[in-house]
C-alpha cells in the first residue's frame, strides 16, 4: 500500500494549477531555517507540500492546502475537481474542542457542466456558537424521467434539459446544554431549467425558473469526535423550513423537515463503521425542481442525481472505513433509500439498493480525498471525487 501513497502523488505532479500554491508554500517563513538548505527542485518540493499537509500545525492559525484531480460520474462524465482545504482556530483549541474548517471547491467537466462552491463549519471559541454553511452555483446538462417511481424507474422516460442552480444554505446554533445545540436555519434557491426535451413528463404548466427562501429552526446533538472524519459519537439534526418565513413573498408556499442520524463506532484497531439514516418530508405546493430526489456525492452513490424524484424520500447507508498504510484507506458500504409520495404509496418494490467502495487518502489531519464508485439498481454506477467523508 505504499505504492498508493507513491501513486497518489506522482498522479497530481501533472497539475499545473497547483505550481503557484507549491511555490508559495516553499517560501513560506515558517518553513525557514537559520541556514538556508540547498534548493529543491521543483518535483521535491511538491512531494514536501503533499508529505506535510496532514500533519497538525499548531502554531499556524490558518492551514490550507490545494488538490486537484480527474474523475468520472454517471450525471457529468469525465472531468477535473479542485478542492482547498482549510482548517483554522487549530492555535487556540482545548482539549474538547472541534476546529473550524472551510472547504472551497470547483468542478468542470466534458459535458459542459461546472460548478463553485465553498462550504465549512466556524466554531466559537468553547464551541459556544457554530455556524454552518454550503453556498455553490452549478451549470448542468442533465436529464429527467418524470416524477414518482414509476416514471422514474421507466428507462424509456430518459428525457435531456439544462439546469442552472443558486443555493445558499445557512444554520446558526447556539449551545444551550452539553452537546446540544438550537438555533435559526436559512435557505435560498434559485433554479432555471431549459431545453427540456419531453416537457410531457412534468405536471402542466410546470415553473421554468423558481427562486425561493425559506428560514426555520435547527435542533443538533453532536458527540462526534470531529466534524470531517469522525471515529466515535454520534450525530442527530432536525431542521425545518416554513412556508411562512419567507421574504420576499415566494411563488410556491411548502414546508421542509429533514430528520438525520448519523452514528460511528470503532470496531478493530483502524476500523470505524459508520452508518446513517435520513428523512425528507415537503408540505403544501413543492415545485418539481425542488421535490426530494435520490442519489448524490453524499447519499446512494452512483445513482443518477434527479432521476428518482418526488415528494419526499428516505434512505440509509452503513460504511465501512478501514485505515491500510500510512496515509491511505479503503471504505466499503450498502446501502439502501426510496422516494414518495405519501406513506401509503411505498412498496418494497420501490426499495432502491446502493453498495460501492473507495479510496481514501490523509490530505489534511481528519480531512480526507475519497474517491468513490457507487453502483445502483440495473447497474447505474457513479465515480466520486471529494473531500471529507461522505457522512
Amino acid at each position: 500500500m505504499a505504492f498508493l501513497d507513491l501513486w497518489a502523488l506522482r498522479s497530481l505532479v501533472a497539475m499545473a494549477l497547483l505550481s503557484a500554491s507549491i511555490v508559495a508554500n516553499a517560501s513560506d517563513a515558517d518553513s525557514l531555517a537559520v541556514e538556508q538548505p540547498a534548493k529543491k527542485g521543483l518535483f521535491d518540493r511538491f512531494i514536501s507540500y503533499f508529505s506535510d499537509a496532514n500533519k497538525e500545525k499548531k502554531h499556524k492559525k490558518f492551514d490550507f492546502n490545494i488538490l486537484g484531480g480527474p474523475h468520472y460520474s454517471a450525471d457529468t462524465k469525465f472531468g477535473l475537481g479542485i478542492v482547498a482545504a482549510g482548517v483554522y482556530g487549530i492555535d487556540t483549541l482545548r482539549p474538547d474542542q472541534h476546529a473550524s474548517d472551510v472547504s472551497l471547491y470547483g468542478d468542470i467537466t466534458t459535458t459542459g457542466f461546472y460548478m463553485l462552491g465553498v462550504r465549512g463549519n466556524h466554531i466559537a471559541r468553547q464551541d459556544r456558537m457554530r455556524l454552518i454553511y454550503d453556498m455553490r452555483f452549478y451549470s448542468q446538462p442533465s436529464k429527467i424521467w418524470g416524477i414518482g417511481h414509476a416514471a422514474c424507474d421507466n428507462d424509456a422516460n430518459e428525457s435531456d434539459m439544462k439546469r442552472k442552480q443558486m443555493f445558499v444554505k445557512a444554520a446558526l446554533l447556539f449551545r444551550v446544554a452539553p452537546k446540544l445545540y438550537i438555533g435559526p436555519i436559512g435557505r435560498f434557491d434559485h433554479i432555471s431549467v431549459n431545453h427540456i426535451e419531453r416537457p410531457e413528463l412534468l405536471p402542466p404548466d410546470a415553473p421554468r425558473t423558481v427562486s425561493n427562501n425559506r428560514f426555520g429552526f435547527n435542533i443538533v446533538y453532536d458527540t462526534r469526535d470531529n466534524l470531517t472524519a469522525p471515529r466515535s459519537g454520534y450525530y442527530v439534526g432536525l431542521s425545518y423550513h416554513s412556508r411562512y418565513l419567507c421574504v420576499p413573498v415566494n411563488d410556491f408556499h411548502f414546508d421542509t423537515a429533514d430528520l438525520r442520524f448519523c452514528g460511528y463506532n470503532e470496531v478493530w484497531k483502524g476500523a470505524v463503521i459508520a452508518y446513517e439514516y435520513n428523512v425528507l418530508m415537503n408540505w403544501g405546493d413543492v415545485p418539481w425542481c425542488m421535490m426530494a430526489t435520490i442519489g448524490n456525492s453524499y447519499s446512494m452513490r452512483g445513482y443518477y442525481e434527479g432521476r428518482y424524484r418526488d415528494r419526499n424520500k428516505m434512505d440509509t447507508q452503513v460504511e465501512l472505513r478501514q485505515h491500510v498504510w500510512r496515509r491511505s484507506g479503503i471504505a466499503v458500504w450498502a446501502g439502501a433509500g426510496i422516494i414518495f409520495d405519501r406513506f401509503a404509496d411505498m412498496r418494497p418494490g420501490h426499495i432502491l439498493p446502493n453498495f460501492g467502495v473507495g479510496y481514501r487518502w490523509e490530505f489534511k489531519k481528519n480531512v480526507n480525498v475519497r474517491l468513490d464508485f457507487g453502483v445502483g439498481k440495473r447497474g447505474q454506477t457513479g465515480f466520486i471525487f471529494n473531500i471529507n467523508e461522505a457522512f
